[in-house]
């Protein structure tokens, strides 16, 4: 990592630096690869230690380092990609799918869900949990909520619990007959059990990606995935496939 002049600079010192530092990122660092101290690169790049934690924080809300407890901060892995807008046709579980079973209970779902589903309030559903993960560090987390009727044939006693239950939920899904589903985003805050399963503080902010399951003309399935926003970026087109972003395409996000 070279050193700069900063002194002619007319923008904020640290916004310079941000830029500089952005550009080290790409050039030298890889991912998971721990920065020099604080000490250090102040004294590299000849600016104040409040100068430098400006850059650091402001490249951490963008995404490309991370703070990492007994660590250090290191660099980043690319965004995941959320895909939008699509026309794929694919249940969860189905090949290619990136995420991980983690679990499955069977609960009453919120309100809102229940109406969604189109189902009595007070009725049971099965609820899976998934998790995606890139570079080894949690990205998002995915409750999918699956009403006893849309997997009749589901048995207990093959599956009675965890991710085995999770996977054999995903499987009597697979047996019916995708007619559609519909992606709607929204930008959220991180409930105490998101920011536990993503590694943030609770209150982060988050991308929650909810997607209906249309078969036999009504909603069969409901997935309602939160993403860390500092990880990911939204993307458009008709392959519905969710990719991960490296090289240059990372700078655009």
């Amino acid at each position: 990592m070279g050193t700069t002049q900063l002194e002619t600079v007319p923008e904020p010192k640290y916004w310079h630096l941000k830029t500089v530092l952005s550009e080290a990122l790409d050039s030298e660092f890889s991912v998971g690869e721990i920065l020099p101290n604080e000490r250090d690169l102040a004294a590299r790049f000849g600016v104040a230690r409040a100068t430098l934690r400006q850059a650091l924080e402001q490249l951490e809300l963008e995404g490309r380092l991370q703070r990492r407890r007994g660590v250090g901060t290191t660099v980043a892995p690319p965004r995941v990609g959320v895909a939008v807008g699509t026309e794929q046709h694919a249940w969860p579980g189905t090949a290619g799918d990136d995420w991980q079973p983690v679990d499955c209970t069977t609960a009453v779902p919120p309100a809102a869900v229940a109406d969604i589903l189109e189902i009595d309030h007070g009725q049971p559903v099965h609820i899976v949990r998934r998790s995606r993960m890139t570079h080894g560090q949690p990205v998002a987390a995915e409750l999918l909520y699956v009403p006893e009727t849309s997997v009749p044939a589901l048995s207990a006693i093959d599956a009675p619990s965890g991710a085995a239950r999770a996977r054999a939920v995903l499987r009597e899904l697979q047996r019916l007959e995708l007619e559609g589903r519909e992606n709607a985003v929204e930008l959220g805050s991180a409930r105490a059990d998101d920011a536990r399963e993503l590694d943030r503080l609770p209150g982060a902010p988050v991308l929650v990606v909810t997607t209906r399951f249309v078969a036999a003309g009504s909603v069969t399935a409901l997935s309602v995935a939160t993403y860390r926003a500092d990880t990911c970026r939204l993307t458009f087109g008709d392959s519905g496939a969710v990719e991960i972003h490296q090289g240059p395409e990372r700078r655009a996000s």
